[in-house]
């Protein structure tokens, strides 16, 4: 079976690189093939990625509190760029501030993301929802 493909990176002006390196090992070790376009990456470079690459889905990182406006528009501009059914996921610390994460994760949700993780999720818990959204039985790689 062909692997699935993720699209993953630090949005936005962010340079964050350790966690996008451990998430980058862990999708690969479960089986996933795994483009990764490092730190400071715009909507456009993860879109054109996955197009050129035919990707099932984009994992956003961002952890320097400004996830949330680097993310406006993205499900947005995926749909008119033909990934209309591409799974959005995004994680880590992507808002300024304290704040609820039920809130921040409703928000995002409603920007059209699939899945919104806090910081401090573990790649496990991403690993077995991309296994879930992408109809992958978790014997199977």
């Amino acid at each position: 079976m062909e692997r699935k493909k993720l699209i993953i990176g630090v949005i936005g002006a962010d340079v964050h690189a350790v966690g996008n390196k451990i998430l980058y090992h862990a999708f690969e070790a479960a089986g996933f093939e795994v483009i990764n376009l490092g730190v400071m990456v715009s909507q456009e470079e993860y879109i054109e990625a996955a197009i050129e690459s035919a990707a099932d889905a984009i994992i956003v990182s961002s952890l320097y509190g400004h996830g949330e406006l680097d993310c406006r528009g993205f499900r947005e501009k995926c749909d008119e760029a033909g990934l209309g059914g591409i799974l959005l996921y995004v994680g880590g610390n992507i808002v300024v501030g304290k704040q609820p994460f039920d809130e921040v994760e409703n928000r995002f949700l409603a920007m059209g993301f699939n899945r919104v993780y806090p910081p401090g999720t573990t790649p496990e818990t991403a690993i077995e929802h991309l296994r879930a959204d992408l109809g992958i039985n978790s014997g199977e790689r």
